[in-house]
């Protein structure tokens, strides 16, 4: 069903909700003196666009909108739903956060809701110039918030090594699109899948040329190996928050974006749930490499980092490594595992996230020697759940992260990837290294005096309690989220 623009609203909600949000924000900040509800606003925003998603309007099988712009179908509601719950997580982390307490208030929240809008329409794009617009969108609105603290050095540095990595993997990656334009005649997903299905001669080198192009955008913003390199520094450089929201936002929107693009737009579904890729086309096996290189640098230069930030964030390139695993499976089994793994790398990653923020509040410091000692200096709650975050994150049993990792290590082991699985695994061990560091820290080191006390945050304590509690819940029983990821996976490509 291909949808006018009329009729699109009605599938649009969320999306004007948001823009309604930005524009409200921006008028309020223009008039009133007192910045402090600003916060507030936008986190109903954010609210009301995720409620907007639980009640929008069933459409069985989906539609093309604005005229095969955008698509609606389950995976885009599925990936909408979890950058939703990711703008809640750093609005709400904003306004307990010391470091954006003094910034600018409309403007930092209205680029943070439209942001959000942004890896919205990435999750939902059906065409490259779409998706090449929302992935330019949510740059550059990353960009500014990268550096929004604008008498921090570490901050504008960050925020320029991001804006140059992104220009360069956004002008690669548009000229991969172009390749793809001229060997197809379209921009549009469907008929791209179409024209290179043909049993005419297929340029194969030139196909596999774009798609590498192609996927230099698309794992910039994953930060897969080798287009990492910009995560460390602008996780380490950004407010916390907006950490938080790049590691979970617009990780996830990539993941969508690249799903989208590598399955239903130039591979087939076969009987049975699993997808074949272009004949001669090997972006599969160069996919399973990046995988595996992934997950064990982002591992590897975990063991060696002395700060909480950057820590997370070689770990959060290790996370895209292992969401990658069920990618690279090429079967419906792998695909409901990835997602399944991203709700669960959302849930534990904010809160190890929202722990540091805890910390660097009352301390002012990042480094992984600010833990020294915690759960006897007034930190035993936030002690207590960042080691549940980073058991999580390891894959311990009892927690959502070990059931993320059994659903990928069984697609894996089913698609007979068994150096992959095993590869993954050892991952997984040496990832526990760097992950007990601080645990130790915090309960076998005794303070030195230096470090300072934890205080109380009611705000930011009862979130980091329904984030530690999540990660516990459903470890246990996580039924209602495999079968939302279950949904999740059907496609619309239009009628057959």
């Amino acid at each position: 069903m291909d949808l006018g623009n009329l009729a699109s609203l009605q599938h649009f909600m969320p999306e004007m909700a948001l823009a309604a949000g930005v524009l409200a924000i921006v008028i309020i900040d223009l008039i009133v003196r007192d910045k402090s509800p600003i916060g507030a606003v936008a986190l109903i925003v954010a609210a009301v666009a995720l409620i907007r998603l639980g009640i929008e309007p069933a459409l069985p099988g989906g539609a093309w909108l604005f005229h095969r712009m955008l698509v609606f179908d389950s995976f885009a509601i599925y990936f909408r739903v979890l950058i939703a719950l990711a703008a809640v997580v750093a609005i709400w982390m904003s306004m307990g956060s010391e470091e954006v307490k003094n910034c600018d208030q409309g403007e930092y929240y209205a680029i943070l809701l439209a942001s959000t809008f942004a890896m919205f329409l990435m999750a939902e794009s059906a065409n490259l110039l779409m998706a090449y617009l929302a992935l330019e969108f949510v740059s550059l609105t990353s960009y500014i918030l990268t550096g929004f603290l604008r008498h921090n050095r570490r901050s504008l540095e960050a925020a320029l090594k991001y804006l140059i990595y992104g220009g360069v993997a956004s002008g690669t990656m548009i000229y991969g699109m172009s390749w793809i334009f001229g060997i197809t005649g379209s921009l549009d997903f469907s008929v791209i899948n179409k024209a290179l299905s043909t049993p005419a001669h297929l340029p194969v080198l030139a196909v596999f040329i774009a798609l590498v192009l192609i996927l230099t955008g698309m794992g910039y913003k994953v930060s897969s190996v080798p287009f990492h390199m910009w995560a460390p520094d602008v996780y380490t450089g950004a407010p916390i928050p907006i950490t938080t929201f790049l590691a979970i936002g617009s990780k996830a929107a990539g993941f969508a974006l690249l799903t989208r693009f590598f399955f239903p737009a130039i591979s087939h579904l076969a009987a049975g749930g699993s997808w074949t890729a272009l004949a001669g086309v090997d972006w599969p096996q160069l996919l399973l490499f990046v995988c595996i290189i992934t997950m064990t640098l982002g591992n590897l230069a975990a063991l060696q980092q002395t700060n909480m930030k950057r820590l997370l964030a070689y770990s959060s390139i290790a996370q895209a490594g292992y969401a990658l695993m069920g990618f690279v499976v090429l079967s419906n089994d792998g695909i409901r595992a990835m997602l399944f793994y991203l709700f669960a790398y959302y849930v534990m990653d904010a809160g190890a996230f929202l722990v540091v923020m805890i910390v660097a509040n009352s301390t002012g410091r990042e480094d992984v020697e600010a833990y020294r000692g915690l759960a006897w200096r007034g930190g035993i709650v936030p002690a207590l759940a960042l080691t549940i975050f980073l058991f999580s994150l390891t894959g311990i049993p009892l927690t959502v992260g070990f059931i993320g990792k059994f659903y990928l290590f069984a697609a894996v082991i089913k698609g007979q990837f068994y150096i992959l699985a095993i590869v993954g695994i050892l991952n997984s061990v040496v990832s526990l290294y760097y992950y007990l560091k601080p645990i130790r820290m915090m309960f076998f080191e005794q303070p030195r005096g230096d470090e300072g006390t934890v205080r109380f945050e009611a705000w930011n304590y009862g979130l980091m309690g329904v984030l530690a509690c999540a990660t516990i819940v459903f470890g246990l029983y996580w039924s209602p989220i495999i079968s939302f990821a279950n949904r999740s996976i059907s496609f619309f490509t239009g009628p057959t």
